[in-house]
């Protein structure tokens, strides 16, 4: 039976998903981290040997290709036998200040780059603090761990690249980039779902996986979430509602605006567009257990508007869809029935999701046509009900939402396109 395998490296750890012909989920399997803080690429390579080890006998003799989903902006230099030359700088690391400042005096302004967790600051601060005669190429984490299943390093997808400076749009390196100190380094960039080459021979044999499985570029952890959603029409969207409410909306127009932490991915012939707000589940944690919001939401009619304006934040400052570092949050009154207090905080944080794609229709996305859910807010039928008249457009609730299984989607599609 043809098997399709997805792998997600994610922040604690790594998953495995393999599909068969007509999508359908027949192994998975995860593996966690010794100190997810403090990962090293040694944790990934063991994980990755392990998870290809544990496949089952006849899903390994079977594979026909491979799809590797990771962190955006976790980064390393290594040398030909794919060997790091230094420990890796992690999604999170923000030690490239002062590269990020040198960055908004050559990239555009308001460029995603000009960030100190920007692959692109990583690359700079790796270039100055290295010892760099044996180092061959630059690779984002996915980039690795392709390399290290085909034995061919060099090569990104566009969705990783895009916080190195890739131009997604002209789909090249930007001439300011390709200016820069060893930026001979850079890998070349091709689409995710790419078909790089075959799973190299001694992979195979060690694995005992089908010698003539393909391996397809990667892409991001998150991006791999929408694909394992099933999106794949303009104006589809989906909300997580995790600690923060994160938008991705699919659309015909690109997206940018930098001061609302707004950009698009290159999304096949389509564009998928996203914000992310501050508020989220965390506001509601820091004053209800998840069995109390369960019990205190069955006792809300979500027809009926809360008459309490809220604007739930954790803390002060917002980005999306308010820029303002300095907004307040706004929950007072609070009143003495709990059930009150809580229907007001679920229809602040969906005026706030509703803003959001209002917003992204301002700066030019296409129109919303309808929201799937993830996260561990999906689960509130109440919520969701009160988020769908808000809206004005059907909502439902992710069948999958691992990104695991959108890697193993993309490795038996292959290249994304308007109706993946």
């Amino acid at each position: 039976m043809e098997s399709y395998l997805g792998l997600d490296f994610g922040t604690s750890g790594a998953r495995v998903c393999v599909v068969d012909k007509v999508g359908a989920i027949t192994h998975e399997d995860h593996v966690f981290y010794p100190d997810a803080a403090l990962q090293i690429h040694l944790n990934w390579r063991e994980a990755l040997h392990t998870l290809l080890k544990r496949l089952p006998a006849t899903i390994a003799a079977e594979l026909q290709s491979i799809a590797i989903a990771a962190t955006s902006a976790t980064v390393l230099l290594c040398d030909k036998e794919l060997e790091p030359t230094a420990p890796a700088l992690l999604y999170f690391d923000n030690r490239a200040r002062e590269e990020s400042e040198q960055l908004k005096q050559l990239a555009p302004p308001g460029h995603i780059v000009c960030s100190a967790s920007s692959g692109l600051a990583k690359f700079l601060w790796l270039t100055n603090h290295t010892e760099l005669s044996n180092v061959a190429y630059f690779l984002h984490q996915a980039d690795w761990l392709v390399a290290l299943l085909t034995g061919l390093g060099g090569v990104s997808d566009y969705h990783n690249a895009l916080k190195s400076g890739y131009d997604t749009e002209r789909l090249c390196w930007p001439n300011w980039i390709k200016n820069l100190p060893h930026a001979n380094l850079l890998p070349q960039v091709v689409a995710p779902g790419a078909n790089i080459t075959h799973i190299s021979s001694f992979v195979a044999q060690h694995f005992k996986i089908n010698p003539a499985c393909r391996v397809h570029a990667g892409t991001t952890d998150s991006i791999a979430a929408f694909i394992a959603a099933g999106m794949h029409k303009p104006g589809s969207a989906v909300t997580s509602l995790g600690t923060t409410i994160v938008l991705k909306l699919l659309s015909e127009q690109r997206v940018e605006a930098a001061q609302y932490g707004v950009y698009s991915h290159r999304f096949g012939d389509l564009w998928l567009a996203g914000g992310a707000s501050n508020a989220g589940g965390g506001v509601l944690r820091q004053y209800f257990g998840d069995l109390q919001i369960d019990a205190l939401s069955q006792c809300i009619d979500p027809a009926i508007d809360s008459l309490l304006d809220y604007y739930p934040l954790p803390r002060p400052g917002e980005r999306f869809p308010i820029n303002d570092p300095t907004l307040t949050p706004r929950l007072t009154p609070r009143p003495a029935d709990d059930v009150l207090f809580l229907h007001g905080l679920l229809q602040g944080l969906s005026r706030i999701e509703a803003a959001g794609y209002k917003k992204l229709a301002e700066l030019g996305a296409s129109p919303l046509k309808s929201v799937t859910t993830t996260g561990g807010g999906a689960k509130n039928k109440v919520w969701g009900k009160i988020r769908e008249r808000l809206l004005g457009v059907p909502v439902s609730v992710a069948e999958h939402t691992e990104s695991a299984y959108g890697a193993a989607l993309l490795a038996k599609r292959g290249l994304l396109i308007g109706n993946l």
